[in-house]
């Protein structure tokens, strides 16, 4: 199977020839893939900065992403699901397009960025959840964090200002 191959399978699925075809199915599926990846960078920025001691200092760090990561997820699920749709629509176009991939390496980035995160400084929270300040790896993370994230939604937005209709 080639890279080719799948990119005509993509294409070929009957929703990604609805959202391609149709005036009003790809600004549907672009909404909800908007709407959510703003439901994900709001709640990270949420934690970041607390984090980083800039918002919510009377706020335990691990009750706030308690609280807030189950959301994260969930918005993270329908980015994931209606932008899946939206790359299969002109699966092509965007593979080739040097925004798209930018984006899909700092959404990488940022995965490998989080996950560090929680398997370093976050296992040691409940030393520095409420009084004291993160330690430097913690806070690290989370200002990569929200450079990664600002950089996720411009290279979104260039996409779009990019790749002709």
């Amino acid at each position: 199977m080639t890279v080719q191959s799948v990119f005509e399978w993509l294409e070929s699925w009957p929703v990604s020839v609805g959202i391609r075809q149709s005036s009003w199915m790809f600004p549907a599926f672009e909404s909800v893939h908007v709407i959510a990846i703003t439901l994900v960078v709001g709640s990270v920025i949420v934690v970041d900065l607390r984090v980083l001691g800039l918002a919510s200092r009377n706020q335990k760090v691990s009750v706030l992403s308690e609280e807030i990561l189950p959301w994260t997820w969930g918005a993270f699920l329908i980015a994931a699901i209606s932008g899946g749709f939206l790359l299969a629509s002109k699966a092509h176009t965007y593979f080739a397009n040097l925004q798209f991939q930018l984006k899909m390496a700092l959404m990488f980035a940022a995965g490998v960025n989080m996950l560090a995160f929680h398997l370093v400084p976050y296992r040691t929270v409940k030393g520095w959840d409420l009084g004291r300040t993160a330690p430097v790896s913690a806070r690290l993370a989370c200002g990569l964090s929200l450079v990664f994230w600002i950089l996720i939604v411009a290279m979104g937005r260039w996409i779009g200002f990019s790749i002709e209709g």
